[in-house]
């Protein structure tokens, strides 16, 4: 069908456009390799935080379709009561012997029983043209709710394909990076997953102190792309958990995080603040002072501390709280 297959082309330029391929597998002196492991791990994290975003959208998407739904439900009962109302109203109206003033005026028995008939009228009149406005507005509401659900729904769609194809590249990078991991020597293994030493500090009080202390408390745990915890991290999602056991709740891609708090700068680091790297944004530590942080870096290195400027550009430094 002419529709798979463009669809199908247009996956295929979007993996070719996204993935970095791995260099030949020619002798390459150690440190070489290992920063075509890096540079290939780096890609990969893009592309993780990418598809995690796009499921994000998704869900909230989909949310909206489930809302708009509900709204035009809820306005078309209402409609259909007002227009029960309205019904009984037209009924009583001609049942009530076309009531206007001559007929009500010909059949008083009395001034007193004239000014009741007509108060009764006016207030039938009254109560229909409230009912007629009601059912009006309700299945206005009802039109835009409709319309709404349609909008979403399509976006939803969209999103859904958009999700398909980023996992497809995503798992084609983590694949690539993976592969090149297995190339490298022992030795070069062996330096990934040095640990260093692990590190305490005397956290302040506050939200931005428990966070660190969380985080600090899963140095040696493993990188794994997209993980969530709490056996394994990916970076957003150890600042994510972490803040979440101060309390306090922070989006789950570092493009979101990139946008909590209040942005400082450089020399007002303070622990607990967020430090996003890379023009993309596409990777985030946790500030343990002035000088270190301590993140989940890439699969085959464990969470740990780092000085903040070895770890890559800096492109935003975010403060969750204070």
């Amino acid at each position: 069908m002419p529709g798979r297959a463009a669809r199908t082309t247009a996956l295929a330029a979007v993996i070719a456009a996204t993935v970095v391929s791995m260099p030949s597998a020619h002798a390459q002196p150690a440190d070489d390799a290992l920063k075509v492991y890096n540079d290939l791990t780096r890609e990969a994290e893009k592309l993780s935080q990418d598809h995690l975003k796009a499921q994000g959208d998704l869900s909230r998407a989909n949310g909206i379709v489930v809302t708009a739904t509900e709204a035009e439900k809820k306005a078309l009962a209402e409609s259909e009561q007002f227009r029960g109302q309205v019904d009984t109203l037209t009924e009583a109206t001609f049942e009530g012997a076309r009531l206007n003033d001559l007929s009500a005026f010909l059949t008083s028995t009395s001034q007193q029983d004239f000014l009741e008939r007509m108060q009764a009228m006016n207030i039938i009149a009254a109560d229909q043209n409230a009912a007629v406005s009601r059912m009006s507005a309700t299945l206005a509401e009802a039109t835009k709710a409709r319309t709404d659900a349609t909008n979403a729904a399509s976006a939803a769609e969209k999103l859904a394909a958009d999700v398909s194809t980023r996992k497809v590249a995503m798992e084609q990078q983590v694949s690539t990076a993976r592969t090149k991991y297995q190339s490298l020597s022992a030795p070069q293994k062996q330096t990934l997953a040095a640990p260093g030493p692990k590190v305490t500090v005397n956290a302040p009080a506050g939200a931005a102190g428990v966070a660190l202390t969380f985080a600090l408390g899963e140095q040696g745990k493993p990188y794994v792309f997209g993980s969530n915890g709490p056996n394994s991290w990916d970076c957003s999602s150890l600042m994510q958990a972490a803040y979440r056991a101060a309390g306090v709740s922070i989006p789950r891609v570092t493009y979101d995080q990139a946008k909590v708090g209040r942005g400082v700068g450089r020399g007002e680091v303070a622990p607990g603040d967020l430090i996003i790297y890379y023009s993309g944004q596409s990777h985030v530590a946790m500030a343990v002072d002035g000088t270190r942080a301590v993140h989940a870096s890439t699969e085959g290195t464990p969470v740990k501390i780092a000085n903040i400027d070895s770890i890559g550009p800096i492109s935003v430094i975010r403060r969750v709280v204070g």
